[in-house]
């Protein structure tokens, strides 16, 4: 049967134009695509999709959120950050998101004393906090922060020496205030010599490394303090005096020598002094934290036998730290015959107890202060550490925690016989079956 070359035309035309329609239809479907977007997420848990927390923090934020990244011309890194923020943009459309090249405004990341790995900042209502590290728990935190008009106070106490957070010297805490402020936590400084007493609007008290030893008078007022209840953040060096009187009280005891890590080395640190911790323990102060902080220059502590405190390890150093007591050059090495301990050492504990039967006593000593200090603060993760403590001391209620969404049954776990059957018909009984029907349409072809 011949095709006319009329019907040849007519067929050749309706492929041309349901190929144009085809087209035209794929145009208009990546137009209206790239105008809306339509997510749906169908993950068991929801893991691609904002927390109920998070929606409903952002249903209670009256006004405009504008995320300000600090961040160099990483696309990879920069789509990671799109693609979360997109997930609050979902729930609130004035929640907007703006890239910044610190290499084009010098001037303002000295100021904001931006580090070279960048730094976000969340502003809401003129107000603004800074965060270091970015994911859901920690930008919802930050919101909730924001939002909250709650005020707490932490005194400082001073008269010693110790660092001080109004100071903007390389030891003192000024820029660690400063976090603290944007998050509604003020402080104060206290000199026990001019008002012998706590102030009662005071959360935590904070003994940031007296370089003098404190009078009797004032130790008692401390350890009065302390006996009543009250919470304590105790940041000493090793070449700060003792206070035996308040580790006594608290169960503890530092111990002589300055901790020293040999594998300092594997960070591209020569100072042994200088000691990185990695892994935390599941404290909630810690829980969920996985980014590195640095310790230039510490202590270790120890328990005592008698101590009416819960105590937990929260930091501790590697396997290859000691404490020299001796002079450190690059020949010192760990002297098993002296009072030197071997690593891992603790170099912070946590110390809680029940007081009166409805509230909590929390405190927390730490072998070294220069991790909060101006010079070390901006480090891999100190400042997200510290500001967990400080949230932990005071109780702060909105601290609140994301729970995590990983992923459900993404292994699939068969049997040696399950294995054996799938592979074998695979290999052998599928590639018979589609030889067989080639052999079946070929001869079948043929004969016609």
């Amino acid at each position: 049967m011949k095709i006319s070359r009329h019907l040849h035309r007519r067929t050749a035309v309706k492929k041309m134009l349901s190929t144009l329609a085809l087209l035209l239809i794929l145009a208009a479907l990546a137009g209206l695509s790239a105008r809306y977007s339509v997510q749906f997420d169908i993950t068991s848990n929801d893991r691609n999709s904002l927390s109920s927390v998070s929606q409903n923090v952002l249903n209670s934020l009256d006004g405009a959120v504008e995320i300000k990244a600090y961040i160099k011309k990483d696309p990879a890194l920069r789509a990671q950050i799109s693609q979360l923020i997109a997930r609050y943009q979902k729930h609130k459309t004035d929640f907007t998101l703006t890239f910044i090249d610190p290499d084009t405004q010098p001037d303002k990341v000295r100021e904001l004393a931006i580090p070279t790995t960048g730094a976000l900042f969340v502003e809401y209502q003129k107000r603004s906090q800074r965060i270091g590290y970015l994911d859901e728990s920690t930008l919802t935190q930050a919101l909730l922060q924001l939002a909250s008009a709650d005020e707490h106070w932490i005194t400082f106490l001073s008269g010693h020496g110790e660092r001080s957070p109004d100071g903007h010297a390389n030891f003192d805490l000024s820029r660690f205030s400063e976090e603290l402020a944007q998050r509604n936590i003020r402080t104060q400084i206290l000199n026990l010599a001019e008002m012998p007493a706590i102030p009662d609007n005071s959360a935590l008290l904070v003994i940031a490394g007296p370089h003098a030893a404190l009078l009797p008078g004032e130790m008692t007022l401390i350890t009065d303090y302390i006996r009543q209840g009250g919470s304590l953040l105790w940041l000493t060096d090793p070449d700060n005096p003792p206070l035996p009187e308040l580790e006594q009280i608290l169960g503890i005891k530092k111990l002589p020598g300055t901790v020293l890590d040999a594998s300092a080395g594997l960070y591209g640190i020569n100072d042994p002094r200088f000691i990185l911790v990695s892994r935390y323990s599941s404290h909630p102060v810690t829980q969920k934290f996985n980014t590195l902080t640095l310790y230039p220059i510490a202590s270790a502590w120890s328990q005592l036998e008698e101590n009416t405190f819960n105590s937990e390890a929260l930091l501790k150093s590697s396997v290859k730290s000691w404490t020299e007591t001796g002079t450190i050059n690059g020949e010192t090495r760990f002297d098993a015959d002296s009072d030197e301990h071997d690593g891992p050492l603790t170099l912070a504990y946590a110390l809680s107890r029940k007081h009166n039967n409805d509230s909590q006593q929390r405190i927390i000593v730490i072998g070294d202060g220069d991790f909060l200090a101006n010079s070390y603060l901006d480090n891999v993760g100190n400042l997200d550490l510290g500001i967990r403590l400080i949230n932990w001391l005071i109780d702060d209620e909105r601290a609140i925690v994301i729970p995590s969404k990983n992923a459900q049954d993404k292994n699939l776990e068969l049997s040696s016989l399950s294995v054996a059957i799938i592979g074998f018909s695979f290999l052998i009984i599928i590639p018979l079956m589609l030889i067989t029907a080639g052999l079946m349409i070929w001869r079948k072809r043929k004969n016609r």
